[in-house]
């Protein structure tokens, strides 16, 4: 091997082990271009958001504690955030990706995301979050391996497959936008997309011809001496999509929940699964059919009339040794279709207390029942109404304001007037306003928060930096009385809910995770207009603080003139401090080997 290039090799691959050796938890990279990409899901060429050029982006596979760093480039041609739906970045809610926590990326600038996966394990998702973009894609999965310490309550399946599905609309995410602000209802989709892709042909009338879909391959088993083993595939299920509340099924076979959104689940089976949007699952599905033909793989609207047929996603279900292509009509709900089977069927998830997770200690260690509630926001959301003369949405009479310089930074520079520390236990008795009002919590303490949704449509609401108990839910108004009703033991741990209309959900959150982190309704009319909020969370003694903003940050609003001209433009931005000192370091030291090394 020639010198240059021996010193090239050991130069990079002594670089990478001593970084790994320095930082202890090992770093995955990840160098993304988000642009403009043509494509036809539902036989119509439009632009969606691709990364990388495909759509959906890749998908983000680690394991617990591992540090990811993504440089992200901007290639639209309107200012872009990337958010990680349900990782928490302990004391780091400069990672987040939203609106308060972040300026946006500039079109034609990048910039660098650094995190670790802390403590975390499961099936998540990331998006764009500014400008209604995640309607034209620009979502991916993510898997959060456990450690090989940490055992798994249940077999090593035979393959691990992420599904990612959404209500679609041909018309773009400006058109979209623009018809909410306008008050406009956003109507049927046009279609459901599985993993970016169409129907299946399973209705002449209702699917054309020459559409793309998805077909998944399985082997159906294997002979190991006189045994024949069945097959066991996971199946990580995320809602993606705008507004729509999809059933997910596969005909003729039984799909094991196993987890949710970072928690083991107690294992159950079921037919179907009502998956509310921003809301993922992990189900084992065993492949134990005859394979006369390929199956069905199903995600349907909910709570809808007939008119909505057309906007039914189909995949396939491919054994190896099937025998023809599926037919006949889809699996049907049967008689399923209503509210009340979907609250039970939520109420039938619950934590697996005995599994470990991230850490080796079971689930139910953290015995959240016994835990006195220190507050309590009884959360109200509206349907869409005119304030100052514009459409918008709100909780507890409040439409949030973005301010243009993120609450972040404001915080850290102690700029005044940028937000208010007001926001309302309750729904106070005043007009809707429009106004950047924050919770003011106090680090590790408990709240009980109670989502009334007022709203005609399933609503979800998602908490960013944390996973929360859900203890309760039930139709009617929520009462003081209702908390007779909780379950204080198992409620599953998660970061995203649903609230049925005319409906409530209770949960409970142990705020141990300093920084400023974002409460959304994940339905993208109802967060676009203004159903958000963002709960500060400080440490008084100053003991357990959140992160310094990192070497990278972009300044905008207030504080532009700390911007330095366009040091982000296509260039690999630097991590965070820790990081980017260690890396200088080794470079430093490494150059000096070699230059003794070579001569």
């Amino acid at each position: 091997m020639p010198l240059p290039v021996l010193s090239s090799w050991f130069f990079t691959t002594l670089l990478c082990f001593l970084h790994v050796a320095f930082a202890g938890d090992p770093f995955v990279f990840y160098d993304w271009t988000v642009s403009y990409i043509a494509a036809s899901p539902l036989g119509v060429k439009q632009k969606v958001i691709g990364i990388n050029g495909q759509f959906p982006g890749p998908v983000v596979n680690v394991t617990t504690n591992w540090n990811v760093v993504v440089n992200v480039k901007n290639d639209l041609d309107e200012p872009l955030l990337l958010t990680w739906n349900g990782l928490q970045h302990r004391r780091n809610s400069w990672q987040d990706g939203v609106s308060g926590t972040n300026c946006p990326i500039p079109a034609g600038w990048n910039w660098t995301y650094e995190f670790q996966v802390k403590d975390q394990i499961g099936s998540f998702f990331y998006f764009p979050s500014l400008n209604f973009q995640r309607a034209a894609g620009g979502y991916g999965g993510i898997i959060i391996n456990n450690r090989p310490v940490i055992p798994v309550p249940f077999g090593l399946p035979d393959g691990d497959i992420t599904i990612l599905l959404s209500d679609w609309y041909t018309k773009s995410h400006e058109a979209l936008r623009k018809d909410v602000e306008d008050g406009h209802d956003l109507g049927i989709p046009d279609g459901v997309l599985i993993n970016g892709l169409g129907p299946y042909r399973y209705d002449d009338t209702l699917v054309p011809r020459g559409i793309s879909y998805q077909i998944i391959n399985v082997e159906p088993g294997k002979n190991f001496g006189h045994a024949y083993y069945l097959e066991t595939y996971r199946l990580r299920v995320h809602n993606v999509g705008i507004s729509t509340s999809l059933n997910f099924r596969i005909q003729n076979h039984n799909l094991i929940l196993v987890e949710t959104e970072g928690s083991y689940t107690v294992q159950q089976n079921y037919a179907s699964m009502d998956i509310h949007v921003g809301q993922s699952y992990s189900f084992l599905v065993t492949m134990d059919q005859n394979a006369t033909t390929d199956y069905y793989i199903v995600a349907s609207p909910r709570f809808v009339n007939s008119s909505w047929a057309k906007a039914t996603g189909v995949a396939i279900l491919h054994y190896s040794n099937s025998q023809g292509p599926a037919s006949g009509p889809l699996p049907s709900l049967s008689d399923q279709d209503d509210p009340s089977f979907s609250i039970n069927q939520a109420r039938s998830i619950r934590w697996n207390v005995s599994a470990g997770a991230a850490r080796p200690n079971p689930q139910g260690s953290f015995r959240y029942g016994d835990i006195t509630v220190t507050d309590v926001y009884v959360i109200l959301n509206r349907p869409p109404e005119l304030v100052n003369g514009k459409w918008r949405t709100t909780l507890n009479g409040i439409s949030y304001l973005p301010p243009s310089t993120p609450l972040t930074l404001a915080q850290q520079y102690k700029i005044l007037g940028v937000y208010k520390l007001d926001f309302p236990n309750k729904l106070m008795n005043r007009p809707p306003k429009v106004d950047t009002s924050l919770i003011n919590a106090t680090y590790k303490a408990f709240i009980e928060i109670i989502f009334q949704n007022n709203d005609t449509t399933v609503q979800t609401y998602h908490l960013d930096g944390y996973a929360f108990f859900v203890v309760g839910m039930d139709f009617g108004i929520w009462s003081e009385n209702s908390r007779s009703t909780y379950n204080k033991w198992d409620g599953v741990a998660r970061s995203t809910t649903q609230v049925f209309p005319g409906a409530w959900t209770a949960i409970l959150v142990y705020l141990d995770n300093p920084g400023i982190w974002n409460l959304r309704a994940e339905n993208l009319n109802s967060w676009h207009l203004g159903q958000e909020l963002y709960v500060q969370i400080v440490d008084p003694e100053m003991k357990d603080t959140e992160a310094a903003s990192p070497e990278n940050a972009i300044y905008c609003g207030l504080l532009s003139s700390l911007q330095k001209e366009q040091s982000h433009k296509f260039l690999f931005s630097a991590g965070s401090s820790l990081c980017s000192k260690h890396r200088r370091i080794l470079l430093m030291l490494l150059l000096a080997f070699l230059g003794n090394f070579v001569l």
